[in-house]
């Protein structure tokens, strides 16, 4: 039986802070309820990925940024084919572009944690911001997979944008108090 609520970690754990997709995962498997989670690891999105997204109601993809404006970033995903498609490692929108071509149906919700990396070379540690923007993205993760609904992500996913305008690092415990009431 596939479980309504995918979480897609993604990321290499020999690379430093590319490791924080799965590390992010680490911590769902020991601090959330995963009766109607399914968790997913990989080094990196690849066109079989796209079945994944298959039963789902909501997914989280989560990988490591050195683009991000705060600790995370969080936004939904919308399909489009990129040129990631042609190569070995994929975007998530790709990946849900593939999945609405074989499917011939819209992909779930899904929405994409992105956090902040700064080191991704082959042997470092994870470097110790990279460790506190984990930390701050791991509660934001636990308090959204207490409320798997698309509309409660979606406010989340608005608030994260609005911070970002104001080019304010993003706090994930004033989002709590805003949202999960």
């Amino acid at each position: 039986m596939v479980k309504p609520v995918l979480v897609f970690g993604y990321g290499n754990l020999s690379r430093g802070d590319d490791a924080l997709g799965p590390l992010l995962l680490e911590y769902v498997e020991s601090h959330c309820d995963l009766e109607g989670i399914e968790i997913l690891s990989d080094f990196q999105l690849q066109i079989e990925h796209a079945l994944d997204l298959e039963n789902r109601s909501l997914v989280l993809f989560v990988d490591a940024s050195v683009s991000c404006v705060g600790a995370f970033d969080f936004a939904p995903l919308k399909s489009a084919r990129d040129k990631s498609y042609t190569t070995h490692a994929m975007s998530p929108a790709a990946v849900l572009d593939v999945y609405q071509s074989i499917k011939k149906q819209t992909p779930p919700p899904c929405f994409l944690l992105s956090i902040k990396a700064e080191k991704l070379e082959l042997g470092e540690a994870l470097s110790t911001q990279a460790e506190n923007n984990l930390e701050q993205a791991c509660l934001f993760a636990e308090q959204l997979l207490q409320n798997p609904d698309s509309k409660v992500w979606q406010q989340q996913a608005n608030n994260a944008r609005q911070l970002c305008k104001e080019q304010v690092p993003m706090n994930p415990m004033s989002a709590r108090q805003d949202s999960f009431v």
